[in-house]
C-alpha cells in the first residue's frame, strides 16, 4: 500500500461567521413587482425592438408563461445568481407555479443557506485567501455539513436535506429570501449538485465525502426524474452555471430519454449568463434540442437580465 500524505483537517482553523464581513445581505436583494401590472414596465417591454436578443427575450417570457401549470420548467442556478440578489424573484416564479424543479450547484446552495440562516453571504475571497481564512466560516461548514450527514442517514437528497435543516432552525435571519425554503414550502423538487472540492463546506473539518456523494447522487436521480415534464412545451433555464449544471443536465437528460422512450423533446433550452461559454451552448442549448425544440442564448448581467425575464413572465400571468 502506497503511503500517500493527507492534509490533517482536524488542525484547520475556522472563524465565526459573525466576524466575517459579508458583501451581500437581504437589504440588497431584488423583489417581485406588486400585484397588478405596472404600465411603465409594460411600456418598456413592449417598446423593445422585435429583433435578435429582444425577440428571443420575448420568446422566453412567452414560453415560460405558457408552460406555467401545464409543462415542466427546470431552473438551474449558479452561485452568482443568488449572490447578486435574485432569490426573491425566483421564489415568486415558484410560488406562481412557473418553476417546477429547482436545481442548484453547490455555490448557489451555500449563498442561499447563508442568507437565510445568518443574514449575509459573499465574502472577500482575495483577502481571505491571503491569510487562509477564505471559506473557513465555522457556522456555514458546521451547519451545512451536519445537514448533509443527517440527510444521508435519512435517505434525503442534498437539496431536501438543506431545506429541512433550515426549516428546523429555531431562528432564521432572512427566511423570505431563500429559494431552498421556498421550494420546500411550495412542494417543488429542489436538488443540489455538488462537485467535491469545489465548495467551501468541503474544506471544513466536518465535511463527509460519502454523505455529500450519496445525497448529491440522489439529487441527480431526482433531476433525471423531473426532466420528462419538459416534453412538448416545457423550458429549461440555465442561469449562470458555466460548467457544473450543463454537465449534470446533459447526463440527466440522457437518463430521462433512456427511461422514457426518447422523451423529453420539443422543449426550449435557454442559457442566461454574462458571457457565452462552450458547455452551456453545446450541452444545454444545442445538443438537447436537436431532436426538436428551440435553443436560446441571452447574454447579459444576471442582475439585469433575470429581472427582465421574471417581470415579463409575471406580467403575462397577471394579464390572464
Amino acid at each position: 500500500m502506497t503511503d500517500y500524505r493527507e492534509a490533517d483537517f482536524s488542525r484547520l482553523k475556522t472563524v465565526p461567521i459573525a466576524q466575517r464581513p459579508n458583501k451581500v445581505d437581504p437589504s440588497l436583494l431584488a423583489y417581485p413587482h406588486p400585484p397588478g401590472d405596472d404600465p411603465r414596465f409594460s411600456a418598456f417591454l413592449d417598446s423593445l425592438p422585435d429583433v435578435l436578443a429582444a425577440k428571443d427575450l420575448r420568446a422566453v417570457i412567452r414560453q415560460l408563461a405558457q408552460a406555467a401549470g401545464r409543462r415542466g420548467v427546470v431552473a438551474m442556478l449558479g452561485g452568482h445568481v443568488i449572490k447578486v440578489g435574485l432569490g426573491p424573484l425566483l421564489r415568486e416564479l415558484m410560488r406562481r407555479g412557473v418553476i417546477t424543479h429547482l436545481a442548484l450547484n453547490g455555490s448557489a446552495a451555500i449563498h442561499d443557506f447563508e442568507l437565510a440562516a445568518y443574514g449575509g453571504t459573499s465574502e472577500d475571497v482575495a483577502a481571505g485567501l491571503a491569510d487562509g481564512t477564505f471559506g473557513m466560516a465555522e457556522e456555514t461548514g458546521r451547519d451545512m455539513n451536519a445537514a448533509v450527514a443527517a440527510g444521508a442517514v435519512a435517505a434525503q437528497g442534498l437539496g431536501e436535506a438543506l431545506a429541512h435543516a433550515l426549516k428546523g432552525r429555531s431562528k432564521l435571519a432572512a427566511p423570505d429570501v431563500s429559494v431552498l425554503l421556498g421550494a420546500a414550502d411550495w412542494g417543488i423538487p429542489v436538488t443540489v449538485h455538488a462537485a467535491l472540492g469545489a465548495d467551501i463546506i468541503h474544506q471544513h473539518p466536518t465535511a463527509d465525502g460519502a454523505a455529500l456523494g450519496a445525497t448529491s447522487h440522489r439529487d441527480f436521480k431526482r433531476l433525471a426524474a423531473s426532466l420528462p415534464t419538459l416534453h412538448d412545451g416545457g423550458i429549461v433555464l440555465n442561469l449562470g452555471s458555466a460548467v457544473v449544471m450543463p454537465e449534470v443536465f446533459l447526463k440527466a437528460l440522457t437518463v430521462a430519454r433512456n427511461l422514457s422512450g426518447g422523451k423529453p423533446t420539443g422543449f426550449m433550452a435557454c442559457d442566461c449568463d454574462m458571457q457565452r461559454h462552450y458547455r452551456p451552448r453545446v450541452n444545454v442549448v444545442e445538443r438537447p434540442t436537436l431532436a426538436g425544440g428551440r435553443g436560446v442564448q441571452l447574454t447579459g448581467h444576471h442582475e439585469l437580465l433575470i429581472p427582465l425575464i421574471a417581470w415579463g413572465v409575471l406580467r403575462e400571468l397577471d394579464g390572464r
